[in-house]
């Protein structure tokens, strides 16, 4: 700071200790205005040492104030980044919204912990104003969607800014069952797996269908039938085929065609986690469209995942790598790996093609109404 800003502070922090000795809150308030106006003017020059003296200096004026004083600077210090972070802290964890909500949606200074902790411990309101935030981790939004009501967790699905995990978008399909606004709120998101999608459409009523459907007409008609009306729907919706997923085909078709696609490679698939790459992989080897793997591979139960497995002559090994990772990306009751084990052992390979011609006999017959 130059001199002159030198010398207003030492008659600043004059004022400070006589307003904290025996000043009214009125005085309080007063000084607080004043420290506010010079940390605003050269908050971008400040060094940490100096900011960490106005972070005292904050934390002394606002313990005997009133909400409205609180209020105004938290507005205040909300956008600047080099706010002082103790004085920040307080203001997001303060039970008025008012104080606390500008803080929470707008401050750079809150970092992933401290919104976690809020997210955790405030209430509702203080959720909400998280969830407007211009940028949310998958770490916060997660919290927000296991406590959030039903406002807060739409405000989150809405927001572009916000990152889901896969724990997130399983626990939002659950939560959005007979809630057609949720429900469409989730199937339009970009970022929603396949998988998820495919399942969020089993569930959706056909109002919610119509409506995902309308969202990009241009894709209607262009894709194949699939099993069940949900997926059928779901092929012709926004997010049917996403980017990443017709990426992840094409890599499995270029390995196939090269030779290269083996079972190997499915079970390197699953323990990454790559969902729509072995649920290809699987298609191509046991020769069935993706469409068809795709219903099988989501049905809550395992059978599907086993029958496909085994008309590809698979080991017991790359069976349970998948059913890990199924286990894994829904989040939902662990399989039962010892019965499964057992059901595999014993399941022959006539007895899974029989199954899977049934599977494309349903295929063909929804395929003209596609």
């Amino acid at each position: 700071m130059g001199s002159k800003s030198a010398a207003t502070t030492d008659s600043l922090l004059d004022e400070l200790q006589a307003a904290l000795a025996h000043g009214t809150v009125a005085r309080r308030v007063e000084t607080l205005r004043r420290v506010t106006d010079l940390f605003i003017e050269g908050a971008v020059d400040y060094s940490d040492q100096q900011i960490e003296l106005f972070d005292d200096v904050f934390q002394c004026l606002i313990e005997q104030i009133e909400v409205s004083a609180k209020a105004l600077l938290a507005d205040r210090l909300a956008p600047i980044d080099a706010a002082p972070p103790q004085t920040i802290r307080t203001l997001a964890f303060d039970e008025a919204i008012e104080v606390a909500g500008p803080v929470l949606s707008r401050s750079e200074r809150l970092d992933d912990a401290t919104l976690i902790e809020a997210a955790h411990n405030k209430s509702q309101a203080h959720l909400l104003a998280i969830s407007n935030r211009s940028a949310l981790s998958g770490a916060v939004t997660e919290v927000l969607v296991l406590r959030g009501n039903d406002e807060v967790v739409r405000n989150t699905v809405n927001n572009p800014g916000a990152e889901f995990n896969e724990r997130s978008f399983t626990r939002l399909v659950s939560r959005a069952e007979g809630d057609d606004n949720l429900t469409t709120c989730i199937g339009l998101r970009p970022d929603l797996p396949r998988h998820v999608y495919l399942k969020l459409l089993a569930k959706a009523s056909a109002t919610v269908r119509q409506r995902l459907e309308a969202a990009n007409p241009k894709l209607a008609g262009d894709v194949p039938g699939a099993v069940r009306e949900a997926t059928r729907r779901a092929r012709s919706a926004p997010s049917g085929l996403t980017q990443q997923t017709e990426i992840a085909h094409a890599l499995v078709k270029s390995l196939y065609e090269d030779g290269r696609l083996d079972e190997q490679q499915v079970a390197q698939f699953a323990e990454d986690g790559k969902f729509d790459e072995a649920n290809a992989a699987i298609a191509a080897l046991a020769n069935v469209p993706v469409s068809t793997a795709e219903n099988m591979m989501i049905e809550s139960r395992a059978e599907g995942v086993m029958i496909l497995c085994k008309v590809s002559g698979m080991s017991w090994s790359t069976v349970r790598a998948i059913i890990n990772m199924r286990d894994e990306l829904s989040g939902g009751t662990p399989t039962d790996i010892a019965s499964c084990k057992a059901t595999y052992e014993r399941l022959r390979p006539s007895t899974a093609q029989q199954v899977l011609r049934f599977h494309r006999m349903q295929q063909s017959a929804d395929a003209p109404a596609a």
